[in-house]
């Protein structure tokens, strides 16, 4: 702990602890309301005001005009489920207990010890609403955003949805699919939301699910860029940016809403991503690599492209407008930034941030703290492992572990037949898978040297001619991983164990019929007959091969 103290900024100068106020501006305007929109899989070059010219996103791009276009804006991992988690959080989804995204087995939840974007800006006497998906925890209503400080919720808790015939909740009442496109059907709920609120501020979390898979956009769009992209382009590429397009149009909807009830200069927005853009090849319409920016990696990876994702905030009439800011930013750094500005204390029970207070950088003030800070990040499938698809980055200096690429493999076979269940199917609730492998302890590939000032694409590897950066960087990193790999530690046995509460009076359903139409047959041994075969005697996990009671 005390070299996290001597040598990570993030834990000291500027650490806040979310019972102090975090922002002391001339004097602040009535509490404003906040609009934090959130994208799925949108990459850094996914928007025109980004440097991508094949796109259309005259909404975002004024958006960016008038406000903080940040150029160095950081998810909090590259994956949906604990990227999210440090959205909601402000904290490093490690502590949360959300490292991944296999719902079944509890490994996107947040546990009930943290307190969410929803509770805070509660507490702080807003109405608070969740609206598109969540993805941090489901299978059990106490986690849902209705339970977790949000007055509504109207979204998905899966991974995933169709976008035209999806199945949303709206609190605890199923809300079917009635001929909208998905992201439509959004947009008009959070405009609904904004209209309704007349006696106090309000606070909305839009997580849209586009352009995250399954691809599917309305035709005139899909028309329009593939006249723009020609012959040779993707279809999935083509596709994707009618997604966008769509998203940019309806999010054009709510802010002339928030400006015919009279609320632009009273709202805060912010725009960004959960993660970067997914570029492989997608089932029958192509590949999906595509313009961003000079930067290597994608979803799930910690270079560049995996993790630096577009990050925009406008509050009109108080942020200076039309700025473009370098300075490397962290996505746990937007709850206590934003809170801050409510000048409230916090929640009881509340944890310490791990993110910073970025308002005066948004107000154009010097921030050497900030500038100077180490941003450390960590993502593999199930429990952590050290060194394996890591980062720190330290000013100019990106230190990246690849890490062994079995490390980022899914079991597809256990893992995806109740997310494959979720996108046509209503909410329901199940135990947890709740047995993880033991973390790998096999050595890991050496880690990557970077100057990110000036090859930001990560083509150089430096670190055998800096070997005492290298030496500092990692020693910064393994105190780090250690501490919150400890606190995820007591999260998950927390999660584990009120998951066998919640089930010790409940009848379980039977995986068998739950999944029948959801196996992955194509992953079953060669020879197996899906006819005859029992799904769970051939797949790993799930309640039979897995004791309830582990």
């Amino acid at each position: 702990m005390n070299i996290l103290k001597n040598c990570l900024t993030i834990f000291t100068a500027l650490l806040l602890t979310p019972q102090e106020p975090l922002y002391a501006g001339e004097a602040l305007a009535p509490k404003p309301n906040i609009l934090f929109i959130l994208a799925d899989d949108l990459g850094w070059g996914d928007l025109h005001c980004y440097g991508n010219p094949a796109i259309d996103t005259p909404v975002i791009d004024s958006l960016a005009k008038e406000g903080v276009r940040l150029t160095a804006h950081y998810s909090p991992s590259p994956l949906c489920s604990p990227a999210r988690a440090g959205y909601l959080t402000g904290r490093f989804n490690h502590r949360t207990g959300a490292v991944d995204v296999p719902s079944n087995r509890g490994l996107d939840r947040l546990d009930f010890s943290e307190k969410t974007f929803g509770d805070y800006f509660r507490h702080a006497g807003y109405a608070t609403a969740l609206i598109g998906k969540w993805h941090n925890g489901l299978y059990c209503r106490d986690y849902l955003p209705d339970r977790r400080g949000f007055d509504l919720f109207y979204g998905f808790a899966n991974g995933g949805q169709d976008y035209w015939k999806w199945n949303l909740l709206r609190n605890d009442a199923a809300a079917l699919h009635d001929g909208r496109y998905l992201t439509d059907a959004l947009n008009d709920e959070a405009i609904r939301f904004i209209r309704e609120q007349k006696s106090k501020p309000f606070a909305m979390f839009l997580a849209h699910h586009a352009p995250h898979s399954p691809l599917q956009a309305p035709e005139p769009l899909v028309r329009k860029y593939r006249a723009r992209l020609g012959k040779d382009a993707s279809e999935a590429v083509t596709v994707t940016y009618a997604m966008i397009e769509t998203m940019d149009t309806g999010l054009g909807r709510v802010f002339q809403t928030l400006r015919d009830e009279g609320l632009w200069q009273s709202t805060v927005i912010v725009f960004t991503s959960d993660n970067g853009p997914f570029l492989q090849r997608y089932p029958r319409l192509g590949s999906q690599k595509r313009f961003n920016g000079a930067f290597a990696g994608e979803k799930g990876m910690m270079l560049e492209g995996g993790i630096r994702v577009p990050g925009i905030v406008a509050w009109p009439g108080h942020i200076p407008s039309g700025q473009t800011v370098e300075t490397p930013v962290h996505g746990c750094d937007w709850l206590p930034t934003l809170y801050s500005l409510t000048a409230h204390g916090a929640p009881e029970g509340a944890k310490p941030f791990d993110g910073l207070n970025l308002m005066p950088l948004l107000m154009g003030k010097p921030t050497p703290a900030l500038t100077e800070r180490t941003m450390v990040f960590q993502r593999n499938r199930y429990a952590p492992v050290t060194h394996a698809n890591a980062a720190i980055r330290e000013g100019r200096w990106k230190l990246y572990w690849p890490g062994d690429e079995a490390l980022l493999e899914k079991d597809s076979a256990r893992d995806n037949p109740s997310f494959g269940r979720g996108i046509v199917q209503p909410h329901w609730e199940m135990p947890l898978d709740r047995q993880l492998d033991t973390p790998s302890k096999a050595p890991q590939p050496p880690p990557r040297l970077y100057d990110l000032n000036s090859d930001p694409s990560e083509q150089h590897d430096l670190a055998a001619t800096h070997p005492e950066i290298v030496q500092s960087l990692a020693q910064k990193h393994d105190a780090w991983f250690n501490e919150v790999v400890a606190d995820w530690q007591r999260s998950r046995a927390q999660i584990i164990a009120q998951d066998r509460v919640y089930w010790n009076d409940r009848t379980a359903p039977d995986p068998a019929a739950l999944f029948k139409n959801y196996w992955q047959w194509k992953s079953a041994p060669t020879g197996t007959d899906p006819k005859t075969a029992d799904p769970l005697k051939i797949f790993r996990g799930f309640w039979s091969n897995t004791p309830i009671d582990q």
